[in-house]
């Protein structure tokens, strides 16, 4: 049987002028998912892409519904499920869809919400901490005393590296090109001196000079193809950069001889394709490593601002003028 939901559609691909509040049918939930009845939705820079036709959602996710994350109440339980209860807080990342009254997800791929922490604030949590951490923790090795450059400190993921830098005793430097951002990444943590003002793509002499030389070891790459050069020369020996994003192409100039010279590594990272095991993990490491680091508020929800899902128009020409700080979420 099925449901009907309300839903984000996209109409056709285009501008933001192309969404529009329609209707999506809902299946009940199969053996170990459930069904959750969404409260709010993070927006994230790969919605304004499957809006625009060039960043289409996977096979078996509704392909004009975006929406890679979401919050709300537990709402029916499918056969063999024992993780969560009808009535349960939980969020989670899901490949598309999430921009629905209604989504059914695998149980075991359900996060439960911090206690302290609303609906609406959870929504901007799972793609953004469970990416940053995935790419700086698990990927990169990221350990206390590392030195971690994060590109767009001022985006979500920046802002949630930013953090979890701060919580595992490793210093973050952070680039934007924009002042204010730099100035709002101080209340999270960012020194001054680490604070790194970037107009024409050129970074690295700064790096290596607020290191005394030493360079950093893990470059979390979301900007892409023109950074690239630059984060060889950032780099210290054995440093890692994991590219995340690809806002200024996918091609770039690679120093092959520095990067043998650093012993350096350059890792690739995507969540939204990854089998489902593997998302499960993520999601039982998410509730069992960070969820306590959110209770203790060592970590914390930045918000840029929370709109009805009426709005979602004005949220993603707001995204693509890329002057939010941290995340917009949409709320039913």
């Amino acid at each position: 049987m099925t449901t009907l939901a309300r839903a984000v559609r996209i109409t056709t691909p285009g501008g933001p002028e192309v969404l529009a509040l329609g209707e999506l049918e809902v299946r009940d939930p199969g053996f170990g998912e459930v069904r959750v009845d969404v409260a709010a939705a993070g927006v994230n820079r790969a919605d304004t892409l499957q809006r625009r036709g060039v960043y289409p959602a996977p096979r078996g996710v509704p392909a004009d519904v975006p929406g890679l994350e979401y919050s709300g109440i537990v709402a029916a339980l499918g056969e063999g499920v024992e993780q969560v209860r009808v009535g349960d807080r939980v969020m989670g990342i899901v490949a598309g869809g999430a921009m629905a009254t209604q989504i059914v997800v695998n149980a075991r791929e359900t996060i439960p919400v911090p206690r302290e922490l609303s609906l609406a604030e959870a929504a901007a949590l799972p793609e953004v901490f469970l990416t940053a951490y995935d790419a700086v923790v698990l990927q990169a090795g990221m350990v206390s005393g590392d030195v971690l450059l994060v590109h767009a400190i001022g985006s979500g993921v920046g802002t949630a590296a930013l953090q979890l830098a701060r919580a595992l005793g490793a210093r973050a430097l952070g680039t934007s090109r924009t002042a204010d951002k730099l100035s709002r990444c101080a209340q999270l943590g960012l020194a001054p001196t680490d604070a790194l003002l970037v107009s024409d793509g050129k970074f690295a002499d700064r790096v290596q000079g607020v290191t005394s030389g030493r360079g950093c070891d893990i470059v979390l790459e979301g900007v892409g193809a023109s950074y690239l050069d630059e984060d060889v020369r950032a780099l210290a020996l054995g440093g890692r950069i994991v590219v995340i994003g690809l806002l200024t192409g996918a091609n770039g100039a690679l120093p092959l001889g520095l990067l043998l010279q650093k012993r350096a590594r350059v890792i690739g990272s995507v969540l939204r394709t990854r089998p489902l095991d593997e998302k499960i993990a993520l999601a039982q490491i998410f509730a069992r490593r960070l969820i306590p680091l959110f209770d203790s508020g060592a970590l914390r929800p930045v918000i840029d601002a929370v709109m009805p899902m009426s709005d979602v128009t004005e949220a993603h020409r707001r995204m693509e003028l890329n002057e939010t700080f941290g995340k917009l979420v949409l709320t039913w």
